[in-house]
């Protein structure tokens, strides 16, 4: 049969007949929808009937345009699966069903419990069935107290302690437009139904294949909850798999979604397209993963092998939460992925997710690789290696981890070569505070290693502050003790005069003399447990000398950890 598309523009009473039959595919994301959702299309139906005159006849006022849905749907077939457009088709369903109940007995609750429902008729073929069918978790749930005549009045006392988020959505917005309605006269809802029915317009798009009413759906621009990268990927997975086998899959992939979040759960495909590609990405994930990964080529493969074992890795890598080992080892593995997760990008995880997911079960080898790991992430970071670049030294670290290379190899791309050991170094003995993004984790990065406990401070905000002052006042102590200004001025921004401060900068302590500042800002509740900050304050005189020794000693902890030549300080 040859793939036909077709677009027109109906009215709801052409809609909600017996030309179609909704369905929401399995795979589709569920009713997601609220209040305010569901607030805003009443208001604009209310809005577009303003001023109206209600003598005046239903068929002069102005259409009303309430967007477009995407459809599956063969030619002169009803059966129709909804691509996009679920969220309006349900909540006018639902808008319906209230005006139905509130309505008495009679022509107008017959009217609109037809477009709810479709009447069996043994002569004309009809079959008796509700004209929207949702996902199987929500359809019972569904008919029972929005479609069915009385379900809202049955179950609106229902309680709600085993109800599902979905089904209490369901249960909140009908509940809610209930109350709405009531509110108004019975005329006027009667002339909101007409309205509605008579005067609101969609436009249909349905193509008879999945594949050109998905790539339809993603050039559209639409009123609805939008689909993301992944509910469209969703729908070429699933929708590749044998029907039989769709219902299990939906739920593990549902399962992972709901584990990792929406925004996670896009960022984990991205991650994946990386490890499959191993290259900076040119067009977008939907793209990139249909022409380089191919899950729909092997859905099941897919599923089990790659989306299942990489979730489970980055749900680890992401939250810092691994598991195995001994306490120790994933004590210190996890701390090595919280000073990872300060860094200003996320471009560590691909290599991180593969390892972890090929050697969760040795830990003696993720705490060695994230070790190096750390080391690299945090090289590129301060020496600022443009994203292009990184990526690609992350894809040649892929690419090592596939071949199963000895990664502690001279060579490796977990290795740091000399100079990039020598770079780094220079780059942290220059003015580090002026590197705006670099300061503050590369400071927490070293405060954990002078606490020596792989510490997470649970502070609203942290801040970094000079001891010396960036502009000291004429005649303050800090002239004395810095009398050469280029000293002084060498000084200011570097690592030894930096400290961390629990909670926002105060521009008039920040010059007060050395003693003053120790015991009325460097302490109370602002230091919190900074090791930074309270070394600081076992200091009698802030000098030259003093700074000397401080930038030494933390370079060489520094170096030591990240081994860049250990001692060259």
């Amino acid at each position: 049969m040859t793939n036909t598309i077709k677009a027109e523009e109906r009215a709801l009473l052409n809609i909600f007949c017996n030309d179609f039959w909704f369905r929401i595919p399995t795979y589709q994301r569920s009713y997601a929808w609220e209040a305010e959702q569901v607030n805003e299309l009443l208001e604009d139906l209310r809005n577009a009937m303003a001023g109206d005159d209600p003598l005046r006849p239903i068929t002069d006022l102005s259409p009303y345009f309430l967007g477009s849905i995407v459809l599956i749907k063969a030619p002169n077939r009803s059966e129709a699966d909804v691509v996009d457009g679920q969220q309006r088709l349900t909540t006018l369903t639902m808008l319906f069903a209230v005006l139905r109940e509130l309505a008495p007995p009679g022509m107008v609750a017959d009217t609109l419990h037809s477009l709810v429902c479709e009447a069996g008729n043994p002569l004309t073929g009809a079959v008796g069935r509700f004209r929207l069918q949702l996902r199987d978790k929500d359809r019972l749930y569904f008919q029972q107290m929005v479609q069915r005549r009385e379900g809202l009045a049955t179950h609106a006392d229902q309680a709600i302690g085993d109800l599902t988020d979905v089904q209490r959505r369901i249960r909140t917005n009908a509940l809610f437009l209930r109350r709405k309605l009531s509110e108004m006269t019975a005329g006027e809802r009667d002339r909101l139904a007409a309205f509605l029915i008579q005067r609101c317009y969609l436009v249909v798009v349905s193509a008879s294949d999945q594949r050109s009413a998905i790539r339809i759906f993603s050039v559209m621009n639409n009123r609805g909850l939008d689909l993301s990268p992944t509910d469209i990927l969703k729908a070429d997975v699933i929708g590749a798999l044998p029907e039989v086998q769709q219902r299990d899959y939906t739920e593990i992939w549902e399962d992972i979604e709901e584990k990792l979040g929406r925004d996670g759960f896009t960022d984990l495909f991205g991650h994946i397209r990386m490890i499959e590609v191993k290259a900076k990405a040119q067009r977008s994930l939907v793209d990139e993963m249909g022409e380089h990964v191919k899950p729909a080529a092997a859905p099941a493969t897919f599923i089990n092998r790659k989306l299942a074992p990489f979730a489970d890795a980055f749900a680890e890598v992401r939250a810092a939460e691994y598991q195995g080992g001994d306490a120790i080892q994933a004590k210190e593995i996890n701390a090595r992925l919280r000073y990872l997760g300060q860094l200003d990008n996320a471009d560590w995880i691909p290599p991180a997710v593969l390892y972890f997911a090929r050697h969760r079960n040795d830990p003696a080898s993720l705490l060695t690789f994230t070790r190096g790991l750390e080391r690299l992430a945090y090289s590129l970071f301060i020496r600022r290696v443009w994203s292009t670049d990184r990526i690609a030294r992350y894809a040649r670290l892929l690419q090592a981890i596939d071949r199963g290379d000895e990664l502690g190899a001279e060579g490796s791309p977990l290795q740091l070569t000399a100079v990039e050991r020598r770079e780094t170094l220079d780059l942290l003995d220059g003015n580090i505070y002026e590197v705006t993004r670099v300061r503050l984790p590369l400071l927490l990065r070293l405060d954990a290693l002078l606490a020596d406990a792989g510490v997470a401070y649970d502070v609203p905000l942290i801040t970094v502050e000079h001891v010396l002052p960036q502009n000291p006042a004429a005649g303050s102590e800090w002239l004395r003790l810095f009398p050469d200004e280029g000293e002084r001025i060498a000084w200011t921004h570097r690592l030894a005069n930096l400290v961390l401060l629990n909670g926002r900068k105060n521009a008039q302590a920040s010059n007060f003399d050395f003693e003053r500042k120790k015991h009325t800002y460097f302490t109370r509740d602002r230091v919190a447990t900074f090791a930074l900050t309270t070394q600081v304050l076992n200091v009698t005189q802030w000098t030259p000398a003093e700074l000397e020794i401080r930038q030494r000693a933390l370079l060489n902890i520094l170096a030591r950890e990240w081994q860049l030549d250990a001692g060259a300080f």
